[in-house]
């Protein structure tokens, strides 16, 4: 650890857990960044139990980075003997080989407890390692047939912005691994920190729904802005009775016109779309108050704690309560 201690950036000021990124010619230079902002940066009002943070260079010769920098890393591939967690922050590509000496170091990494996480096409090179065979697992929804065809024993999802299985994490695209990220911090310091991680990104701690809204399809043009007109409105008041006919009320069209243009900008059904806004709202309440259960579920719009513990349930795999003692501030 001496030798980390000396070369890691904000070394001199925190002892917390250290967070090592691999880089690599051709790395993905906004993944990198991602990991570097929310790990790297100096932040001293999160206290001396803070993430340490070193690059570790995997290969030889000049590395570049997309956008015509060169990398210096902060050590080589031993460094990553020493992480306890490695963000594999992008890849050079789906058919570039993983070299096994990278995949060797992943592999022994995990089995002595340290957690391995990748960003949108790292998801390949964790996929090297055999570790998420039988396991769940994210990557960008243009990778995830690749990804499929590729390691056929992987559950593959792409539909989810990160996916989480025995210390190994995985996410989406490049932006969702703000997200996961973010989740780190908070199984780590708490929702307070995430939530201050968060503010300084400007950005939200939680992102509801998945990759859906995201993939690629014609989007009807709205000129008279009435989507986003009608999704503010229910935003503001979760705990009104939003049925399809009122939304489509609300919005000025029939409800078989807003069913239509809704799914196609979104991805979702208004009414799906609903439900995750909700739970997303019950998340904020159950992170950020004291509110009972039963509060947060009329709170947010659920109406009964069996509604809420249903659809919290079905969307994060966690009780209402279970979450709480996870995220909440009296973590």
């Amino acid at each position: 650890m001496t030798r980390i201690a000396k070369i890691a950036p904000n070394a001199t000021t925190t002892a917390g857990p250290l967070v090592v990124a691999p880089v690599y010619d051709g790395l993905c230079t906004f993944e990198f960044a991602i990991a570097a902002e929310v790990f790297g940066l100096a932040r001293p009002e999160m206290g001396p139990g803070w993430y340490r943070f070193a690059s570790a260079a995997v290969e030889s010769g000049p590395l570049r980075a997309h956008g015509g920098l060169s990398v210096t890393s902060d050590g080589g591939i031993e460094l990553l003997d020493q992480a306890d967690l490695i963000v594999m922050a992008g890849w050079k590509g789906a058919d570039v080989p993983v070299p096994e000496a990278l995949a060797k170091r992943l592999r022994k990494a995990w089995q002595r407890g340290a957690r391995l996480a990748s960003i949108c096409s790292g998801a390949f090179v964790l996929a090297a390692t055999g570790l998420l065979d039988g396991r769940r697992a994210a990557t960008h929804w243009r990778y995830a047939d690749q990804l499929r065809e590729r390691h056929p024993a992987i559950a593959v999802d792409a539909g989810v912005l990160y996916a989480e299985e025995d210390r190994v994490f995985t996410s989406a695209g490049s932006a969702a691994g703000i997200d996961l990220m973010l989740h780190l911090v908070r199984s780590d310091f708490g929702v307070e920190a995430a939530n201050s991680v968060a503010r300084r990104l400007v950005m939200p701690a939680h992102r509801g729904g998945g990759q859906a809204q995201f993939i690629e399809r014609p989007v009807p043009r709205d000129r008279t802005n009435r989507l986003s007109s009608l999704m503010d409105q229910v935003r503001a008041d979760l705990r009104a009775p939003w049925t399809l006919e009122r939304m489509a009320a609300a919005s000025a069209m029939s409800p078989r016109t807003l069913l239509r243009r809704f799914t196609e900008a979104t991805g979702q059904s208004p009414g799906d779309w609903l439900i995750a806004e909700r739970v997303a709202e019950a998340q904020r309440l159950l992170e950020a108050s004291s509110l009972p259960v039963e509060s947060v579920a009329a709170e947010a719009g659920f109406g009964s704690v069996q509604a809420l513990r249903h659809h919290f349930q079905a969307r994060l795999g966690l009780a209402p309560r279970a979450y709480r003692s996870s995220f909440g501030l009296g973590r």
